[in-house]
């Protein structure tokens, strides 16, 4: 089961036991941990608290400075795209299909991380919710102009 714990808030133990893939923010990650995460070493520490849980991934974003990822423990920054923000109201939920759109194709994790991050950088350049989601297209797209 993989979980966005939006809105912020404390869940059970019994439930994050079931959860192999947890994509908390800043604020939820604080929520569901007891760590303000502010810089990557409060990251690590608040995804070690998930992983106790039982959880064996844990992606927790970090706005413009990317996402922590960490599975099993070993964890490490994985820095977005650097893009002109003008509205970030639909980035975690943008990041969010996107990652389990590459992870149902079998993509590997960094790769997923890679393809959720292009989708969250062309999104947070338009303003608005869902017209501002892009297009697989789009996404592909904007990943060819990376290499």
């Amino acid at each position: 089961m993989r979980l966005t714990p939006a809105p912020a808030r404390e869940l059970p133990d019994e439930l994050l036991a079931l959860v192999d893939i947890i994509t908390p923010n800043e604020t939820e990650a604080e929520k569901l941990t007891g760590i303000r995460v502010e810089n990557d070493e409060d990251a690590a520490k608040a995804a070690q608290v998930l992983h106790e849980k039982g959880i064996r991934t844990v992606l927790i974003t970090l706005g413009s400075r990317g996402v922590w990822a960490s599975v099993n423990g070993e964890g490490q920054r994985v820095p977005g795209f650097r893009v002109q923000a003008v509205d970030t109201i639909a980035a975690g939920d943008t990041f969010n299909g996107a990652l389990i759109t590459a992870l149902l194709e079998e993509k590997p994790l960094p790769e997923a991380i890679r393809f959720a991050h292009a989708a969250a950088a062309i999104a947070v350049t338009r303003k608005g919710a869902q017209p501002s989601v892009p297009w697989r297209e789009e996404i592909d797209a904007f990943l060819d102009r990376q290499r």
